[in-house]
């Protein structure tokens, strides 16, 4: 595994000391190590999003209602919509 230094103003430390205090996590590296996974999650969601909404824009304009769209999502979902 790679080593990097990070430099922190206190009021972060101070924060990042205080996440590792509450016992989930071990230490500041494995604090960092998550909040660097979530943000890949959501930068693939966000890149996912994107590119379904320029499918989304790219295929035209609906001859469907959006009432009927709406029941198709709802079908498709269980009513959880």
């Amino acid at each position: 595994m790679a080593t990097m230094n990070v430099s922190l103003p206190d009021p972060m430390k101070t924060w990042v000391e205080s996440q590792v205090s509450t016992g989930h996590y071990s230490n500041a590296s494995d604090y960092v190590r998550d909040l660097i996974r979530r943000d890949q999650e959501y930068q693939d969601k966000h890149e996912t999003l994107i590119r379904a909404l320029i499918v989304g824009e790219n295929s035209g304009v609906s001859k469907r209602a959006v009432r009927d769209i709406w029941q198709d999502v709802k079908a498709r979902h269980g009513h959880n919509v």
